[in-house]
């Protein structure tokens, strides 16, 4: 256990409190403890140079001192809050552990804090931010007093101090927001799992887990401190995943597109089909939900279920389901363009995201791939694009698509190499695209080669399409 010293908001003033990491967490976690009245030091890896000068600002003027590039002794404080991205196993974090400080993060403090019993969280490898916005969206429009947290949306620190009793709140957690967590939420969602998020890359990335088993067991303690009086939704169709429903004491429901549950939210017939004690529904046909893609069929039925459990009725689900588009830079429809749709879906940095993005769609597809190494197999992709009948053509972008091609064993296919940026790259699916076709930007890697990030990556494919219309 992490907890040495019982904290209560109450207890945070005049602590002396080491706030790990100076991304979108740690500010938010930094500005609520210095509310709060509590002495805060910032301490990042990064060089100051890295940082924005009016953020480093305005914490100067609340108060905050700042140690960067490098961690100091960290045993003289009352308590360390880590930002998820710093794992918990650097040596200065566990030598102050040692030390009997406390240590605890944002996600772990709101529970601590959390005026409402009413929290869903919901974690998974894929398809957090959309299960997460969904359930968000139905409690709304059912005229609740809800808010969306966590990875996507706003850093739940920050809205803590609007909660009531009544509120609800939906948090998207990762693994690494829930590795020293010791309160699970009401309602637990937890998607499908699969093997990410481990060892550093080529670029330095630091958010990683020495192994599979300590991944599952960070995405496992979502159920593990629950009650006979909470929930847990699990998907059956992924082992990782169905083997969790052990790990809890809350009663479980199932969701799976590929086989019947006998209580849960299932797909059956082309409908979605919620089965709750003795009653059976048919919740909508698959053909309504505005959602693209055989793959979000999971992520309703999963945000079906945790709606439901926390007082959603079906009006309110089927008319969410009718109307979400889908996130950002995730199989997001940009343009039509001279009959051509074209999706972004840039967060798509894995071959298993791209499989589900490919396999969204029977129409011709002009695939974009490609981008920076995450130490990916794709001998799946490979095989996948090299059965598929409705993929017209692939459009090279960044060094990992050497690795890509070698799997694909499918000489019909229309290759293009060598372009150098997203305008051409899109303007050459442009030429070969004809009416009914898709272009679909869902690269299986990262993006750090060529852009800042999958958003930036995005952003380049928008614009470049809109040029298309001019």
């Amino acid at each position: 256990t992490y907890n040495f010293m019982q904290i209560t908001i109450e207890s945070l003033t005049n602590k002396k409190i080491a706030a790990l990491g100076f991304g979108i967490e740690g500010k938010s976690a930094a500005r609520f403890l210095l509310k709060h009245g509590s002495t805060v030091t910032i301490i990042d890896d990064m060089p100051e140079s890295e940082f924005d000068s009016h953020d480093l600002e305005e914490f100067k003027k609340l108060g905050a001192e700042f140690v960067f590039g490098q961690f100091p002794d960290l045993v003289n404080y009352d308590l360390i809050v880590r930002s998820p991205g710093i794992p918990l196993f650097r040596d200065e974090i566990q030598e102050a552990r040692k030390a009997e400080v406390t240590i605890s993060s944002p996600t772990k403090l709101f529970f601590d804090f959390c005026p409402t019993q009413n929290i869903i969280g919901v974690t998974g490898t894929k398809g957090k931010g959309t299960t997460s916005s969904l359930i968000y969206e139905m409690l709304k429009e059912q005229g609740k007093d809800v808010y969306l947290g966590g990875n996507i949306g706003t850093p739940p620190l920050d809205f803590l101090d609007q909660l009531s009793s009544d509120s609800v709140v939906v948090l998207e957690l990762s693994s690494f927001q829930l590795e020293d967590i010791t309160k699970s939420p009401h309602i637990a969602v937890m998607l499908m799992v699969t093997s990410e998020h481990l060892a550093a890359d080529q670029w330095g990335t630091k958010n990683y887990h020495k192994n599979i088993e300590e991944y599952i067991d960070a995405k496992r303690n979502l159920l593990q401190f629950q009650t006979q009086d909470d929930f847990a939704v699990v998907n059956h169709d992924y082992p990782a995943s169905n083997e969790s429903d052990v790990h809890t004491d809350g009663r479980v429901y199932y969701v799976s597109r590929e086989q019947g549950v006998w209580q849960g939210c299932y797909v059956k017939d082309n409908a979605i089909w919620l089965k709750m004690g003795e009653r059976e529904v048919e919740v909508i046909k698959t053909k309504d939900i505005l959602l693209p893609g055989k793959h979000n069929w999971e992520n309703v039925c999963a945000a079906i279920l945790g709606a439901t459990l926390a007082g959603a009725e079906e009006k309110a689900i089927v008319k969410v389901l009718k109307s979400f588009q889908g996130l950002e830079h995730r199989l997001e429809l940009i343009a039509t363009v001279g009959g051509v749709r074209y999706y972004d879906d840039s967060f798509s940095t894995t071959p298993e995201t791209a499989i589900a993005a490919i396999e969204a769609f029977e129409d011709p597809e002009i695939l974009i791939l490609g981008g920076s190494t995450k130490g990916s197999d794709f001998s799946e992709l490979g095989r996948i694009i090299s059965d598929a009948s409705n993929i017209k053509a692939i459009i090279s972008v960044g060094a990992e698509w050497e690795q890509i091609k070698l799997k694909i064993k499918n000489e019909k296919l229309k290759i293009v190499e060598g372009k150098e940026n997203m305008k051409e790259v899109v303007e050459a699916a442009a030429e070969i695209g004809e009416l009914g076709d898709v272009v679909l930007l869902s690269p299986a890697c990262a993006s750090f080669d060529k852009f800042k990030n999958y958003k930036d990556r995005g952003e380049q494919f928008k614009a470049a399409v809109e040029s298309l219309k001019n």
